[in-house]
């Protein structure tokens, strides 16, 4: 039995710059629409947002992320 299609969100957090978050943005956008310039509607509708870590509902929803970079940063030569 097919399932009915419905709202789905996938999450990624990243520990970057504005420019990187941004660039990592656009690739996204690309990998799901590949053709910006193709007539509406996409097959499979989607959105993309960009949201800085200080506009989380919740504070610590990536706290491993930031301690693995900072540590990761650390060991850098």
């Amino acid at each position: 039995m097919p399932e009915n299609p419905s709202v789905w969100e996938v999450r990624l957090g990243i520990y970057a710059t504005r420019q990187q978050a941004e660039e990592v943005e656009e690739r996204i956008a690309r990998l799901l629409c590949p053709d910006p310039d193709h007539a509406p509607p996409c097959p499979i509708p989607w959105s993309v947002s960009l949201l800085h870590g200080s506009g989380l509902d919740e504070d610590d929803s990536y706290a491993e992320l930031v301690e693995q970079a900072e540590a990761e940063k650390h060991l850098r030569p």
